[in-house]
């Protein structure tokens, strides 16, 4: 694990209402680390979430994100550093295959449309197998994504966030609705690539097995505070 810094996070603050939702968070995440952000339904995790990811603006604190302040940025300006997210309803394109939505993510990424023809088209489906090779979905490159099990969809979302060569990965109950097997190996699976990487992951998780067997740190919220790090 890097000691170099991906995302520092002071005295997050967000009120709803007349109802404190976050008081006064810091986190600190280096690059290659799997931070968990864990606590009971109504902590603050999601609201942390989205005032990282751009999604609401806080009333107080700072975010920086590879040393740039981007407190109140729209999550666009974001995913432009090198921010990916997954959720924790999948975000892949039903109708289009597995190969072609992680071709999708690819062009995103470099921001080109004329990829998809002559022999900028081949590397990029050689990009994409080879994602889909490391997240052992290249055997279903050319299914649908709508047809696919639930955990094969994971996967499939996994290597979508990866295209997008995110130096931030932020991950709002990434094992929701899998098995528990499944569960453990998502998360062994999304370590290995992430640290390979020097991909930051801070992600929230209900599976006390998923957080203790793969994260590097944990933090606990209860209404909004942060009550415990380790």
């Amino acid at each position: 694990m890097s000691s170099e810094r991906i995302l520092e996070v002071r005295g997050l603050c967000k009120t709803f209402g007349g109802v404190q939702a976050v008081s006064n968070v810091d986190i600190d995440l280096a690059c290659g680390e799997l931070l968990a952000l864990i606590g009971p339904n109504g902590a603050g995790k999601s609201t942390c979430f989205n005032m990282v990811g751009g999604q609401l603006r806080p009333d107080r604190g700072t975010i920086r994100i590879a040393d740039v302040d981007v407190t109140g940025w729209p999550p666009r300006r974001i995913w432009r550093l090198g921010v990916g997210r997954t959720f924790q309803i999948t975000a892949t394109l039903a109708s289009m295959t597995v190969i072609e939505n992680v071709q999708m993510a690819l062009l995103s990424h470099q921001g080109r449309t004329d990829s998809l023809i002559g022999r900028a088209g081949n590397m990029l489906v050689k990009e994409a197998r080879a994602l889909l090779d490391e997240v052992g979905m290249s055997g279903q490159a050319d299914r649908a994504c709508g047809v696919l099990a639930y955990g094969d969809v994971k996967r499939v979302e996994l290597a979508v966030a990866l295209a997008n060569a995110p130096r931030l990965l932020l991950m709002d109950e990434p094992t929701a609705g899998m098995a528990p097997r499944e569960r453990l190996e998502l998360m062994a699976m999304t370590a290995e690539l992430c640290r390979e990487r020097r991909i930051g992951v801070l992600f929230t998780e209900h599976d006390m097995d998923v957080v203790f067997n793969h994260a590097d740190r944990i933090m606990v919220l209860a209404r909004g505070e942060l009550i415990a790090e380790g």
